[in-house]
């Protein structure tokens, strides 16, 4: 077993994971030309081997995937036998539906992973569970809810009193799961502050090209009714507890702001963050310093030490066991199962 990390992300992820497993991490160059293009050397032979690519992504998406595709071509056409793809947040996952004009992203990238020469891929808390429809080789989609919820539990002083929060309607049936394990109540935010992406107009209602058209009109369909979205609201009482909001990305952290200010004018004395992936982009950190918020918890599948010094309420969960775990069970082909034991398929 080999196990590589491209240089972009040459750093505590997997390293941690390499300590765990008792495994030097292989040999390789990944370097970009003067044109920007792509270059991977693999430095050792990995002939007949597993080879795992432990690949967070970092800012630079896009780099990121290229590097990942080319060092797997590269293993691929060195005769590697598994090739592996240890990609703990799947980038992209987000655009795995259809939206206007557009197109379903995540499938593409699927597709150019499978091509690329990877066999098997062990990911973490997919943004949807159906993205693992799009592959055609196993999906191991792990979970960090437990590690999570050990944080609640040691690190959150009379979590008793807490009550877990769905920012939205979607992210109920997380929300239900965290607060069914840990014994709390469950409370629903319902409403939009703004408009949504999928309220926009998208000119499908403007005025054709002007072309005379003989014979047939069209069908008359039904006409339907527009949405109207009501203003922010909170199914649950909040009042006098510690409110934890539970979702699987931190990016844009408008909404979760926003989210906070009501819950804080609802009676929550304390407000508590817990995501998987802490992308937190742009002006993330600065607001959330300045926000209601007192805490965000995220786990390192995503690297974000600069944050983390711009903005001391951000805090980290190592998930490098269940990764280092994953590996060694998929090596030796052992069962996944206990990886997933008292997890449903809500979950």
């Amino acid at each position: 077993m080999t196990v590589l990390a491209e240089p972009v992300t040459l750093a505590k992820l997997s390293l941690l994971c390499g300590v765990r497993l008792g495994v030097e991490l292989g040999k390789s160059v990944v370097y970009q030309e003067s044109n920007r293009e792509t270059r991977v050397d693999v430095m050792e032979s990995v002939r007949g081997q597993d080879i795992f690519i432990i690949q967070t992504i970092p800012r630079d998406v896009n780099t990121a995937i290229m590097e990942l595709l080319v060092m797997a071509y590269a293993l691929k056409t060195s005769c590697a036998k598994n090739i592996i793809g240890v990609i703990p947040y799947f980038p992209y996952s987000k655009q795995c539906k259809m939206r206007k004009r557009g197109s379903i992203v995540c499938k593409l990238l699927a597709s150019m992973l499978a091509k690329a020469g990877l066999t098997h891929i062990i990911t973490m808390d997919l943004h949807q569970k159906e993205v693992q429809g799009f592959f055609n080789f196993p999906v191991d989609n792990l979970r960090a809810s437990p590690f999570l919820i050990q944080y609640i539990q040691e690190e959150i002083p009379d979590y008793r009193n807490a009550i877990i929060v769905a920012k939205s309607p979607s992210a109920a049936k997380r929300a239900q799961s965290y607060a069914e394990r840990l014994r709390l109540g469950l409370a629903v935010m319902h409403g939009e502050a703004h408009q949504s992406e999928s309220d926009m107009p998208d000119g499908r209602h403007s005025p054709p090209l002007s072309r005379t058209v003989t014979g047939h009109t069209g069908l008359e369909l039904p006409l339907m009714m527009a949405k109207e979205k009501p203003p922010i609201t909170v199914v649950g009482d909040v009042g006098g507890r510690i409110a934890i909001i539970v979702d699987d990305i931190v990016d844009d952290v408008e909404d979760f702001v926003a989210a906070a200010e009501i819950l804080k004018e609802r009676g929550a004395y304390k407000i508590y963050i817990m995501a998987t992936h802490g992308l937190l982009s742009a002006e993330a950190p600065r607001l959330i310093e300045e926000s209601a918020i007192d805490e965000v918890v995220v786990t390192n599948t995503v690297p974000h030490e600069v944050q983390k010094l711009q903005c001391p309420k951000i805090k980290t969960v190592d998930v490098s066991m269940i990764l280092a775990e994953a590996i060694r069970r998929i090596h030796n082909g052992e069962s996944m199962a206990y990886l997933f034991r008292n997890i449903a398929v809500d979950d």
